[in-house]
This record gives C-alpha cells, sequence and structure tokens, in this order.
C-alpha cells in the first residue's frame, strides 16, 4: 500500500533549517590547540623570561641614553673636565666607544673663517663631525676658500662684519676674524683698530652670554723686533708704536684685545660664568695653499713672483731671519689649544729659522733655479730675528710641528699654479 505525501501549500511556512555544530565545535578545538602549544612553547625552557627580560633591557637602554650622552654637560666645568671639549683621542682611549657614550658634536662658529687660516680649520672641524658657522666680511676672505662645504648640512655661512654684534648658540669661538698681511691692514688702518678692538669685545660679550669656550688669535708682531731670541710667551716686546703706523695695527691692537681680556679676568666677569673659558694663541708666520697671492707676505711674494718668472724682492741685506710653519700644523695646534685646560698664551710656530736669503734660494731649488733675486730698501722697524720658542705648547699641549718648510713649499706652489694659470686664462 503507497503511502502518499502530502505536498506543502503555497501558504505554508517552510521549516528554517539550522546548520549542525559539528564544525563549529571542530573550530574551537583546533584554536584551543593552537593556544595551548604556543603558550606551551613560551614557558618551556623559561623562553618567556628571556623575552621579558631582552625588552626590559631595551627599553632602559633608550630610555637612558640622553642622559649617558650629556651626563658630563650637568657637571660643573669647575669640578671636572669637560668631556666635550677633549682630544678625540683621548676620549676613546684607544678603543671604540658605545653609541651613547661618544662625544656629541660641537656647534662651533670660525669668524673669518673664509680666510687663509680660518679655512683649513673650518676643513678640520667639519671632517672631525663638527657643525661649523663661518662668520666672514670678505674683506681678505674668499668663498672659493669654503665653496667646497655648500653641500654639507653641518656648514653655515654668514656674511657679517664682527664690528657689529651677533647673536648665536654655539659651544665654542675660534675668533680669527682681523686682517693680517701688510697689505690688507695698510689699507684701512682705522678699520684694522676697529675690527680688532669692538670685534673681539663682541665676540668676547657673545661667548660670555652664551657660555661658550672662547679662542683669540694675536700674533708674534706682538714682539717687535725682539732683544731676546728665541721669543718666550713671557717676553714683553719691543714694538715702537709711533714710526710705522701700518705695523701698529698688526702688533699692537691683538695686545689691546689680549689686556680686554685680561681685565675681564681681573674684575672677576669671565669667573662668575662657569661655563665661559678662555684660551690665547700667538700665531707666527704661517704658509700654504689658499693664501692671498698679492697679500705682500714675504713666503707668498717669493712663490708669485717665481712662477711670473719675476726678481725675487729681498729687503735690506736678506739676513733677517724668520720662522715659517705649514697651515695644518697651525689649525692642530688650534685645536689642540682649544681642546686643552689651560688659557695661555701660546706661541704657535715652528722653530726652525731661515733668512729671507735661505728662504729665496728654497724657493729657487722649488720652483726655477735659475730666478734672480732684486734687493731693495728695507722697511721701518722691520724685525731683524723672529724664533717662537714652543716649550710651553710641547709640554701643556702636546703639540708642535711636523711639516718643514721643503716639504711644504711645494704643497703651495701647486695651489698657486693652479691659481695664477686660472688667472691668466
Amino acid at each position: 500500500m503507497k503511502q502518499l505525501h502530502k505536498l506543502p501549500g503555497l501558504g505554508q511556512q517552510q521549516p528554517i533549517r539550522t546548520h549542525s555544530p559539528t564544525y563549529t565545535v571542530t573550530a574551537a578545538r583546533q584554536h584551543n590547540s593552537r593556544s595551548s602549544a604556543a603558550a606551551s612553547y613560551l614557558l618551556r625552557e623559561q623562553r618567556l623570561l628571556f623575552v621579558l627580560v631582552g625588552a626590559a633591557l631595551a627599553s632602559c637602554f633608550f630610555l637612558l641614553q640622553p642622559y649617558l650622552s650629556s651626563s658630563d654637560r650637568l657637571l660643573p666645568t669647575s669640578d671636572v673636565p669637560h668631556r666635550d671639549l677633549l682630544p678625540v683621542s683621548a676620549a676613546s682611549a684607544g678603543r671604540r666607544m658605545p653609541v651613547g657614550l661618544r662625544r656629541p658634536p660641537l656647534r662651533i662658529v670660525v669668524t673669518g673663517g673664509a680666510g687663509f687660516v680660518g679655512s683649513h680649520l673650518v676643513d678640520k672641524l667639519l671632517a672631525r663631525g663638527d657643525s661649523v658657522i663661518v662668520i666672514d666680511n670678505f674683506f681678505t676672505g674668499r668663498k672659493e676658500n669654503v665653496v667646497h662645504h655648500f653641500h654639507n648640512p653641518r656648514f653655515e655661512l654668514i656674511r657679517h662684519d664682527v664690528v657689529e654684534p651677533i647673536l648665536l648658540e654655539v659651544d665654542q669661538i675660534y675668533h680669527l676674524a682681523c686682517p693680517a698681511s701688510p697689505v690688507h691692514y695698510k689699507y684701512n688702518p682705522i678699520k684694522t683698530i676697529k675690527t680688532n678692538v669692538m670685534g673681539t669685545l663682541n665676540m668676547l660679550g657673545l661667548a660670555k652670554r652664551i657660555g661658550a669656550r672662547f679662542l683669540l688669535t694675536s700674533t708674534s708682531e706682538i714682539y717687535g723686533d725682539p732683544l731676546e731670541h728665541p721669543q718666550k710667551e713671557t717676553y714683553w716686546g719691543n714694538v715702537n708704536p709711533i714710526v710705522h703706523l701700518g705695523r701698529v695695527c698688526l702688533a699692537c691692537l691683538p695686545t689691546v684685545s689680549e689686556v680686554i681680556v685680561t681685565l675681564c679676568l681681573l674684575h672677576g666677569q669671565v669667573r662668575k660664568s662657569s661655563h665661559f673659558q678662555l684660551r690665547i694663541a700667538r700665531i707666527f708666520n704661517t704658509y700654504g695653499p689658499r693664501m692671498c697671492i698679492d697679500d705682500g707676505r714675504v713666503v707668498s711674494n717669493f712663490v708669485a713672483q717665481a712662477l711670473r718668472r719675476q726678481p725675487l724682492t729681498v729687503y735690506g741685506d736678506g739676513k733677517q731671519t724668520r720662522s715659517f710653519q705649514y697651515v695644518s700644523d697651525l689649525v692642530d695646534g688650534l685645536v689642540a689649544l682649544m681642546e686643552s685646560e689651560h688659557i695661555g698664551p701660546f706661541n704657535l710656530g715652528n722653530p726652525g729659522e731661515f733668512t729671507m736669503l735661505e728662504l729665496a734660494e728654497v724657493v729657487k731649488e722649488t720652483i726655477d733655479s735659475t730666478a734672480a733675486i732684486e734687493f731693495k730698501p728695507n722697511t721701518a722697524d722691520d724685525p731683524h730675528m723672529r724664533k717662537p720658542d714652543i716649550t710651553k705648547a710641547k709640554e701643556l699641549l702636546n703639540w708642535e710641528p711636523k711639516i718643514s718648510l721643503r716639504e711644504g713649499l711645494p704643497r703651495m706652489v701647486t695651489n698657486f699654479r693652479q691659481r695664477i694659470l686660472d688667472a691668466q686664462s
């Protein structure tokens, strides 16, 4: 007997089908199994403990790193030496330092930084990782001396005369701004005086205001026509302040700058600021690339004349003596003085002594052995001899020149030859 199935009508509702819970339960069991496996993996062999310890150590390093790198700056300079100002070799002590303990880069101003000596100093400071601001009015400086740094983000160039005040935030100030060659300091003696006095006072005021270490570059011309040979830093000098106005501008005014600094020390104005520290250098004759070709200084005169096939001009009998240091030696001395704990003054020069005739012979050997020598009357108050005693710099700064005249002169000749050829083309 057949069983008849009644088909549902159109109006009759269909029963709602529900999915079987079998799939849901299986997925949950698989998820719980995976979680249990991960937990057991972390707990096995104390892996979780190592993860937590590693995270804690990493957090401590990143939290404490700024304090480790700047802890020395929080201490007064009168209690401990300022590690930021120590030489890189002393700071590293022959081993590589951790990232957080390396000397942080300094922000440094170099007045006259587009000049002969200043541009070489800028090269050294940038090469060691510092940021440098050059202030120059381009009276004697040249943009060509620093143009190779224009792409460097740590280099800034400001066209400014130090006779006018300027506000900056820096760690160190190298004050080199002043005409140094006879042609330039005689061109406008009043301007030279203002640069020495007003410029030095303005930069001293800036250093005191911001707590920057300040290095003043004086000159060996303060010794005049010396009665002591070689000249020590304690020698008072033998300068005629009346006869030769041009030499007065060069010789007496750096002395005035040192008197200004001395007065600041005597009145206690400097010592009230524990962060302001002073350094004084006395620079002797320096030569090298980037010197002004026709600046009236004896080395540049001889080299330029020999390259142009002109007679070498010797004033007087040529027996007066000078000492000549290569510019890189001077730059090393300035940096060593700035980073030391000694005020100075320090003689920075090469004690190798040459007569003008001997210098002319060295130039002839280097450039043109057939060059002639022409004698002319000597200038007024020209010193008969000049030689630095650098014992103090050797003992306290561990500095002495390394490059001899015969080694450094060819480097200068290469630079002068290219510049003279470029000017003629």
